[in-house]
């Protein structure tokens, strides 16, 4: 470790913290997290980092100095699905003004921000209007969130970069655009060769991040078809977001099922039945033809290994493969199997089952194992028994997550543009 020490706010069950230390090679010296879900997250992976909990009401200048503030402050009012309110007074996304506090009363040498698209264009209040003759003095559209932002930070001292990138430009299965913020104090802003300070502060955007609405970037486009993106709302099946796309839920439930059909088919006998079908999902068929690894013809048969608390004289007696490492491979994805199969690679773990039958009288409901691998989360981070999750607080955290991998990339770009100082400048100083 470097020995730098990061803080995150707002933070949830620790996604931008995850990128934060591994780009800063850091370590969680404190969190501050209201909501009693995530806080378990917390408590159970960083069992001897504190949670100050309320943001509110913590003293900045009191708790642990660290070099390092991050966080995605609440989105709700700059999103779509939050109606739009805007970073004002009284909104949950105007908590702003509270992690704009936590950087003045403990100066860190790195401010990391993370918001949802709306921070582009969602208005704002800020005091960059002191006048009436002053550019507020228009009743319409002025001043956006993301230029609130920006400009406390200005007031604070700090110079900053930005860009929107999407988790599909770093190989998820989903689209997901988000914005990030790299901010340091100004007295560090590297000079160029002339001589000169860099002082543009937050001013560029890399038009290479930003993507349309639709998740579609305005860029190269992308080949693949990805996912509806994970959202709160997956839990209890709202069936559309704000934006009228489709939610994960109902996609998920509606892909292709493997069925069983009689043993003797053959692959050739059983595509024209399904037209169009590309891939062979009945477990006969795929069991007796070879076209898994499971040492013989049938499946794997289930032992008491695939449970939680299996262990090694449990497991499959012949040393072949195991029915929980054949399973995932049987899901037909349908037009999402080339985004599937491309994430798979990236995180290097298989895609768990989409859907368990464990709703009402059987029937399928979409698995929070499935939004948490979508998210790049280690494997049980939300989803372990030990946690104590329920299903829709484990959903309800992958929709208000952040996926790793995308913040990692985009703090990588910042950090290599021209007057951002270099993080072992920031150390030596």
């Amino acid at each position: 470790m470097s020995g730098l020490l990061s803080g995150e706010l707002f933070a949830g069950v620790g996604g931008l913290g995850m990128a934060v230390n591994e780009v800063f090679d850091a370590e969680p010296a404190w969190f501050a997290e209201f909501d009693a879900a995530p806080s378990k997250v917390l408590a159970h992976h960083f069992p001897g980092v504190p949670n100050h909990g309320d943001v509110t009401k913590v003293d900045f200048t009191k708790v642990t100095h660290t070099h390092i503030r991050c966080g995605g402050f609440p989105c709700q009012d700059v999103s779509l699905a939050g109606g739009r309110k805007g970073m004002k007074t009284g909104t949950r996304s105007g908590l702003w003004s509270e992690f704009a506090r936590s950087i003045a009363e403990d100066r860190p040498d790195w401010v990391v921000i993370e918001n949802v698209r709306g921070l582009l264009s969602a208005d704002a209040t800020g005091d960059v209007e002191p006048c009436p003759l002053c550019v507020g003095d228009d009743p319409g559209h002025v001043l956006r969130a993301l230029g609130a932002v920006l400009g406390d930070l200005a007031e604070l001292g700090f110079d900053a970069e930005w860009t929107g990138i999407r988790a599909a430009d770093v190989g998820a299965p989903h689209g997901r655009f988000r914005v990030f913020i790299l901010a340091w104090p100004r007295e560090r802003t590297v000079a160029d060769a002339d001589g000169r300070v860099d002082e543009s502060g937050g001013a560029r955007s890399d038009q290479r991040g930003l993507s349309s609405r639709d998740g579609s970037s305005t860029g190269t486009d992308h080949p693949l078809s990805l996912l509806p993106t994970p959202r709160t709302t997956d839990m209890n099946g709202a069936g559309h977001h704000g934006d009228g796309g489709a939610d994960l839920r109902t996609t998920v439930t509606l892909l292709p099922t493997p069925v069983a059909q009689p043993s003797g088919n053959t692959p050739e006998d059983h595509l024209p039945k399904k037209p169009g079908r590309e891939v062979v999902t009945d477990l006969a068929i795929i069991a007796e033809n070879g076209l898994i690894e499971s040492g013989g013809r049938l499946l794997p048969t289930p032992t008491a290994s695939e449970g939680e608390k299996g262990g090694p004289n449990q497991a499959y007696g012949s040393g072949g493969a195991t029915l929980s490492g054949t399973i995932p491979h049987l899901t037909d994805w349908g037009p999402y199997a080339a985004a599937i199969a491309r994430w798979e690679a990236v995180i290097g773990r298989p895609a768990p089952a989409p859907v368990r039958f464990d709703g009402k009288g059987g029937k399928p409901r979409l698995n929070p194992e499935l939004t948490e691998w979508m998210m790049g989360w280690p494997l049980g981070w939300v989803t372990a028994a030990a946690i104590g999750l329920s299903r829709a607080e484990q959903l309800k955290a992958c929709g208000n997550g952040v996926v790793p991998q995308q913040a990692a990339a985009a703090l990588r770009e910042l950090l290599a543009r021209p007057g951002v100082p270099a993080i072992e400048r920031m150390v030596a100083a």
